[in-house]
């Protein structure tokens, strides 16, 4: 029973050697002053991060990640807090069925989901462009709000809500004004979410694009280029840290709501217990 603390963190050291160990010798190899990747280097440099910010080819791919990014993650948080306020906060048929449909984008393989949405705009004389790929990203992404949104509202307490609406608010306004603002930093971490599976999604993007390419498009067709190569390397380092910076950033504000819905609810038996004239004093 002693050595299993020490086994089990052995395995959580190893696991992690695993995961990161490629990650910091990519990294060390984005400073290497050869286009050759490999032992020994020829020098450390920076200038491989410098001509990246020259490549006007990678800027504007980077550019047009960034629109499909930052389009698809506002659809999609929009709809996931619509059907998470839905699927919490009211009774119709199918609601089983309804978030089944919902999340089925994280079972079904980008691969074959790629396909469909190919054959599905093919069909309506749709051409590839950005916007197919957002709409693509859209629906991969809506798994991922929806889950985080409603997570929110579970901790979330009702009687707000029948509080704003027995003073004649309708829940529309309800909706917009109480509601909204109170799990803020879930939409906020639910967009963060939505936005680094779109900008790092590859399977879809190839299959959905037109002739501007996204980010990881791009990047897997510079991979045939040699000298080309520590700019890609340079750059997935970039992207790398940013991506990771934005899941930190979306758990961090998910323990902040967590953590205000929490201290609310602890609150709330201690003004209830005030005397009836504590209030005027």
């Amino acid at each position: 029973m002693q050595r299993r603390p020490g086994v089990l963190a052995g395995y959580y050291l190893l696991l992690l050697v695993l995961l990161y160990l490629p990650i910091g010798v990519l990294t060390l190899f984005s400073f290497n002053e050869g286009v050759v990747l490999a032992f020994p280097l020829q020098g450390l440099t920076g200038h491989w991060y410098r001509d990246m910010l020259q490549n006007a080819e990678l800027m504007e791919a980077l550019r047009s990640s960034a629109i499909v990014a930052i389009s698809s993650s506002l659809l999609a948080t929009a709809l996931g807090t619509l059907a998470g306020v839905g699927l919490l906060r009211f009774k119709f048929r199918g609601k089983a069925l309804f978030l089944s449909l919902a999340v089925m984008p994280l079972l079904v393989p980008f691969l074959i989901l790629a396909v469909a949405l190919l054959i599905l705009f093919a069909a309506l004389d749709i051409t590839r462009s950005l916007w197919t790929v957002a709409a693509g990203h859209t629906v991969v992404s809506l798994p991922y709000t929806l889950l985080v949104i409603m997570a929110r509202l579970v901790g979330f307490d009702p009687h707000l809500e029948e509080a704003a609406q027995d003073l004649g608010a309708s829940y529309s306004y309800t909706l917009r004004r109480v509601i909204l603002p109170l799990i803020a930093p879930a939409l906020l971490a639910a967009w963060l979410v939505a936005f680094t599976v779109s900008f790092d999604e590859f399977v879809l993007a190839s299959f959905l694009i037109g002739r501007t390419p996204t980010l990881p498009v791009y990047l897997f067709g510079q991979l045939r280029f040699a000298n080309r190569f520590p700019q890609v390397v340079a750059l997935a380092i970039v992207v790398m840290v940013v991506s990771l910076t934005l899941v930190v950033l979306a758990e961090w504000l998910q323990r902040v709501g967590s953590a205000a819905s929490l201290s609310r609810r602890v609150g709330e038996p201690e003004a209830a217990t005030l005397p009836a004239g504590a209030a005027s004093t």
